[in-house]
């Protein structure tokens, strides 16, 4: 953690930066990351100024979605909600090694329409300072697309972003990480919309159970079950285990299977080589500098004004 001095220099820079930028539709998911660069963008360019916008498909579990909407009622901006197709792109639904780009080009292309009808100047997302040493292929559909990330340009690193939200007493400070459930298959094993429920469903059952941080890896009829190690322990107690495998065969998994290393941040990685990861990182072959997360993207001119309307949620 920096020193205070250092982190209110970042925060001061964050600041800035959003002035800049005037008006802005923020990619908005709830997650700790985005409910922090929501609050401080309405603070700073004030509620007309800034649209926060939840894409909605199949990949999003229902709860999350609800608990954006419920979120972005506490922060002082308007709320819209989308519907993306990411599952109609055959090249997302065969999971690639590059599935996010083509994830994050459809949402990015969604965001970059409703800016344009809205004669806003910018569409930023959530990504931090940690995420320029990430396996994150959406990054280069961003830098396509001049997405605008200010944290990153902030250099705020995640652990920054979650004590400034305490700070800022946000509820979101100590969230879980929670990527989209495409990012439960193993490469290459397609997703269809009867697998993602699979894997919702089990989640939330585990949740449920008073787990914290909880994947389900889905391969096919097993459940690969990820917890933190320290939680581990509750499976042999109170009788789960068997709850859990009936669960689970209920939902439509033949099989329930603890993976014994716990929780790891992008478990289904290891099986990458470097090469498919380089290449994969950057899928639309965009320079290294254009491709840089937290890159500026060129200034747009813009009104403030829509003459369409959106789906709001205040």
């Amino acid at each position: 953690m920096p020193s205070n001095k250092d982190m209110k220099r970042k925060l001061e820079k964050l600041k800035r930066i959003l002035k800049e930028m005037d008006t802005v539709v923020i990619a908005f998911s709830g997650g700790v990351d985005s409910s922090f660069l929501a609050r401080v963008a309405a603070d700073v360019l004030g509620a007309g100024n800034v649209v926060l916008c939840t894409a909605l498909s199949e990949t999003y579990p229902a709860d999350e979605a609800a608990r954006a909407a419920q979120l972005a009622r506490t922060l002082g901006a308007r709320h819209v909600t989308l519907h993306t197709r990411e599952m109609d792109n055959p090249l997302f639904a065969s999971n690639p090694p590059d599935r996010c780009y083509h994830c994050k080009s459809e949402l990015f292309s969604r965001l970059e329409n409703l800016r344009k009808r809205l004669g806003f100047k910018f569409v930023a997302d959530g990504a931090n300072a940690d995420d320029d040493n990430d396996f994150r292929p959406g990054r280069a559909a961003a830098a396509m697309l001049n997405v605008r990330s200010p944290l990153a340009e902030a250099r705020l690193t995640k652990a920054e972003i979650r004590a400034a939200s305490r700070s800022l007493r946000l509820p979101t400070w100590n969230l879980p990480a929670a990527p989209c459930l495409s990012s439960r298959f193993p490469y290459r094993t397609p997703i269809t919309t009867d697998a993602l429920r699979k894997v919702e469903n089990a989640e939330k059952f585990l949740i449920n159970e008073g787990f914290k941080t909880v994947r389900v890896r889905h391969h096919g009829d097993v459940a690969r079950v990820e917890v933190h190690p320290s939680e581990m322990k509750k499976f042999f107690s109170d009788g789960l285990r068997e709850k859990v495998a009936a669960a689970f065969k209920s939902i439509g998994y033949h099989y329930a299977a603890l993976d014994l290393l716990g929780y790891r941040h992008g478990s289904m990685n290891e099986v990458l080589s470097p090469g498919e990861m380089e290449i994969s990182k950057n899928p639309a072959g965009i320079s290294p500098r254009s491709a840089t997360p937290g890159a500026p993207a060129p200034r747009r001119s813009g009104g403030k004004t829509s003459k369409k309307k959106c789906t709001t949620k205040n």
